[in-house]
């Protein structure tokens, strides 16, 4: 089940992300680290309705944030579409006992039809360009790598926007 995240929810929410975290740095990914994501941050997503979470029995395992606000790092990027009505993708994390079961795959699923239904002209995202797997999955989905981004806190290695036209 895909809900919106309450405020309850984010405990839960930064085990998940910890978990991602520690995963990915066991495979030499470093994309995610103590700065980031954040406890501040999701409380953000929350009060703006931003932040939905995907359940299993009862189990939190995943999240993902499906904003309209287009933050400044993407400023620089050539979009494929105007800067009118896109939904950008940020935080999606599912906690590494439940990867590779399609919890993502419903995530964007989700994403994707809200987008649809809500007649924004693509989806939008960054992900971290020495994360090969998360590339291919957006890829396989039909998403377009257009350009480069830099967030100096997290790594100094590039993260690739990416855009889904609708």
């Amino acid at each position: 089940m895909i809900r919106k995240a309450t405020l309850k929810d984010i405990d839960e929410i930064i085990k998940i992300t910890k978990a991602c975290a520690r995963f990915m740095i066991s495979k030499g990914i470093y994309q995610w680290n103590k700065h980031y994501p954040n406890k501040s941050a999701f409380k953000n997503d929350i009060l703006r309705n931003e932040l939905h979470v995907i359940e299993s029995k009862k189990t939190l395992v995943g999240c993902v944030v499906i904003s309209s606000l287009m933050d400044e790092e993407y400023a620089p990027i050539s979009w494929l579409t105007e800067n009118k009505r896109n939904i950008y993708i940020h935080r999606l994390a599912i906690h590494p006992n439940y990867q590779g079961k399609g919890y993502a795959q419903k995530l964007m699923d989700f994403a994707e039809k809200f987008a649809k239904e809500n007649n924004y002209s693509s989806v939008r995202l960054d992900t971290f360009s020495q994360n090969k797997r998360n590339q291919k999955f957006y890829e396989l989905r039909g998403y377009k790598r257009l350009g480069n981004i830099y967030f100096p806190k997290q790594s100094q290695h590039p993260f690739y926007c990416y855009e889904l036209v609708l």
